[in-house]
């Protein structure tokens, strides 16, 4: 027999209400395992550090299951919960934010692939400035994870800003990259120096939308 009355509807509330603090408490481990892999990453890139990323691999693993416990606990709480209007929003939003963060993860595990193939050439030219932007993109995942730990829509709208800067180092480097001359040298440095500033604008396309999401979240409203 189904408990309808006040007391029941209380209590039932009162799990689902834990149910979903866990899921964003998950939710904020899975953004703090990404945090950490892409630390590695950044280590292994400019510090030449390649325990770093030997270490993102096992890393990676615990993000992925997450990210799936975090996916199915959600579909569990909107198929048999029925949640209202806020809470769906929360919940729909969780699911494709955690994606974002994922991605993010992928990425610093590349950076970190990246770093191995890397280390037996001489250090790129424009190794200073690929390390500026992984600083920006390492600052708006945090600032992205602030966001969502406090739902703090105002730090959420803040991180497109700073994409520009990002996408500014993108074309920069880039170009670069592209007027080095080559004379009888390998030119796989150059080529993985691309797939770097390639990843890295990903990463903080992906940052951005962690934290539009977060305004959506607390707002109601689409920020593009």
């Amino acid at each position: 027999m189904v408990d309808t009355s006040y007391t029941g509807q209380r209590r039932t509330r009162s799990e689902f209400e834990r149910q979903l603090q866990r899921l964003e408490q998950d939710t904020l481990r899975m953004g703090a395992l990404v945090e950490n892999s892409f630390l590695k990453a950044h280590a292994a890139l400019f510090e030449r550090d390649l325990e770093s990323a030997a270490l993102i691999d096992a890393q990676e693993e615990q993000i992925d299951q997450l990210y799936r416990q975090i996916e199915s606990d959600c579909i569990s709480l909107i198929t048999l919960q029925s949640p209202v209007a806020r809470d769906l929003r929360l919940l729909s939003a969780l699911m494709q934010l955690i994606r974002d963060i994922e991605r993010i993860g992928d990425y610093a595990e590349n950076l970190g692939e990246i770093a191995i193939k890397l280390f037996p050439y001489p250090a790129s030219p424009y190794l200073s400035e690929l390390q500026v932007m992984s600083n920006r993109c390492r600052a708006m995942l945090a600032m992205s994870l602030e966001a969502l730990a406090n739902l703090d829509a105002n730090i959420g709208i803040q991180i497109k800003a700073k994409d520009d800067a990002v996408d500014h180092d993108y074309k920069h480097i880039y170009n670069l990259l592209a007027s080095q001359r080559i004379y009888g040298e390998p030119m796989e440095p150059v080529m993985l120096m691309v797939l770097a500033i390639h990843h890295l604008e990903r990463m903080a396309d992906h940052a951005t939308n962690v934290g539009l999401r977060v305004a959506y979240i607390v707002t109601g409203k689409r920020v593009r």
